[in-house]
């Protein structure tokens, strides 16, 4: 065998499966709310596929350039590249196979808006906000841009479009990034201040932290109305959302009798419950009212 299932396993996690899976979820959610019924398969699985692949390539190259980093987090100590069992030689070619096949398929069976939401995401992953983790305090905030594009990229696969629909899908995800990630921060704390990552809660504090994610949470429940009322989301997202956005806002505000990391904890929990029922109401909206 050329490959161990060992190896095949620490390429597999170098690509980062938990973000990849994440995004195309997102996508799928962005494709479909814009097909609004008409779904077209070869589009959809192309732009899955690309997706996943250039999500996966800016995750390779994250590892490659966040090795010393890496070696510092009780969390990533373990990895292939920081332990070197694979070397970066190696992953720069993973990387670019992966990348250079993901834009191949968007480029050949969607269009060129889809094609540059990806491009533009894995550039602004990689280069944008990898540097800027290193020296600013609003790394969080710089990093969401990469993590929005993906609803982008469906929706304009099936649109073809920029409009007042694919911005509130991008601020939905930039609102909801903000306190997933601060409440991440929260939880790993002692890791990034091994690391000298100046995160919120390590430049700020945890209070002034949690302040900023209750403001968030706030302008997470505005948006996902806003995509109700004017972007065509419907009665049905909209109420759903509204009562997942205030049960969000009451578990950021209870604060009282648990440690702040239990209570990032319940935070981060909920918000993946809130980021699973926006994009499956999106996926569902064409169906419903």
């Amino acid at each position: 065998m050329l490959l161990s299932k060992k190896r095949i396993k620490q390429f597999y996690w170098m690509t980062k499966p938990g973000i990849v899976y994440s995004n195309v979820f997102a996508a799928t959610a962005g494709y479909f709310f814009g097909a609004a019924g008409d779904v077209h398969l070869q589009t959809l699985a192309a732009l899955l596929a690309g997706t996943a692949l250039i999500i996966a390539c800016g995750c390779v190259l994250n590892n490659i350039l966040d090795v010393r980093l890496d070696a510092l987090m009780e969390r990533t100590k373990k990895r292939a590249l920081v332990t070197g069992s694979i070397t970066p030689t190696i992953a720069y070619i993973f990387a670019t196979i992966l990348g250079c096949v993901g834009v191949t398929l968007l480029a050949t069976y969607t269009n060129t808006l889809t094609v540059v939401c990806g491009v533009l995401g894995l550039f602004f992953y990689v280069v944008v906000y990898g540097y800027a983790k290193r020296t600013t305090v609003h790394s969080t905030l710089i990093g969401t841009i990469s993590g929005a594009l993906p609803p982008v990229a469906g929706y304009v696969a099936a649109t073809n479009q920029l409009d007042i629909k694919a911005l509130l899908l991008f601020l939905m995800l930039v609102t909801w990034q903000m306190p997933h990630f601060y409440a991440i921060a929260i939880r790993r704390i002692d890791d990034y201040k091994r690391a000298s990552i100046p995160l919120l809660p390590i430049v700020s504090g945890v209070q002034t932290t949690k302040r900023h994610m209750q403001l968030y949470i706030v302008l997470f429940g505005i948006v996902v109305l806003l995509l109700s009322t004017f972007g065509g989301g419907g009665i049905v997202f909209g109420s759903v959302m509204l009562v997942v956005a205030m049960r969000w806002l009451y578990i950021a505000f209870s604060t009282q009798g648990v440690t702040d990391k239990n209570w990032a904890k319940k935070v981060f929990l909920f918000s993946l419950v809130s980021l699973v029922t926006a994009n499956s109401l999106l996926i569902l909206s064409p169906y419903v009212v």
